[in-house]
């Protein structure tokens, strides 16, 4: 699963990226900018650098963000070497965000029959209304401005309309959770996002019906495997699902500024 996550998921350069997206190599790294606000780094091996060579690396990585005014999120992994890498990005100025398990599962023993919540309607959505309500319902759980969520959505479909879904959970006309899923071009996976949910409606296994939902999908498009990047709270869900954790990844985020 490791395996297969390295090869085919990390620095997967999508076949029909959005406009305005610029996906850049440089040495091991894939460096995408312009996606929405913000940009990130990845890679599938850094392998044995010395020191110097990494800050030479990290310090690259930050200039070219640094000339668009753009953060950007540096994808670290627990299996990544070498070893002083968390280091040293800490050093170049990189705030370390919460750590998550990624999670995969062979779609095949996910799909099953989900009871919806009683008062809770899935759907999926195309529209920027929604798009937009779904930024309103993020902010809420969060308390930070993601009304950022229209414009990458639209800018991914415009793109590669077969590439992403997006799924809500309305009760008395309120999105209370939303979730979606992208299928990375030419690999066996299904990747899935998001599932905030607002703090009223948790516990109602709102959550697992959108992660059925999602599966279902992903079956019918023939992708063997799903994987998500869990928090502390979603991963005891998704264990009973199936799921299995492989790694860790931490988001190591640079901001633009003085």
């Amino acid at each position: 699963m490791l395996g297969l996550y390295d090869t085919q998921l990390r620095a997967h350069v999508p076949a029909h990226p959005p406009a305005g997206v610029t996906i850049e190599r440089e040495g091991p790294l894939v460096r995408t900018i312009g996606f929405g606000h913000y940009g990130w780094v990845e890679y599938r091996a850094l392998g044995d650098m010395s020191e110097a060579e990494l800050d030479r690396l990290i310090e690259a990585q930050v200039v070219r963000f640094a000339e668009r005014n753009e953060p950007f999120e540096w994808k670290f992994h627990s299996h990544d070497r070498p070893s002083f890498l968390e280091e040293r990005l800490t050093a170049a100025g990189f705030v370390a965000e919460e750590l998550e398990t990624v999670m995969i599962a062979e779609t095949a023993c996910v799909v099953e029959r989900c009871r919806t919540p009683s008062g809770v309607a899935l759907r999926e959505v195309r529209d920027r209304i929604d798009f937009e309500r779904i930024g309103e319902m993020e902010a809420a759980v969060w308390g930070r401005d993601d009304s950022w969520h229209a414009d990458t959505f639209e800018q991914e479909l415009a793109a590669d309309p077969a590439g992403l879904a997006i799924f809500v959970a309305e009760a008395d006309g309120v999105v209370v959770s939303a979730g979606w899923v992208r299928f990375p071009s030419g690999t066996d996976f299904a990747t899935l996002w998001g599932g905030a949910t607002l703090s009223e409606w948790r516990g109602r296994g709102i959550y697992r019906a959108l992660v059925f939902r999602r599966a279902q999908l992903a079956a019918e498009r023939g992708r063997r495997y799903m994987e998500v990047d869990a928090s502390a709270d979603s991963r005891p869900i998704l264990e009973r699902l199936g799921f299995r954790a492989i790694t860790q990844t931490r988001p190591y985020v640079w901001a633009a500024g003085p």
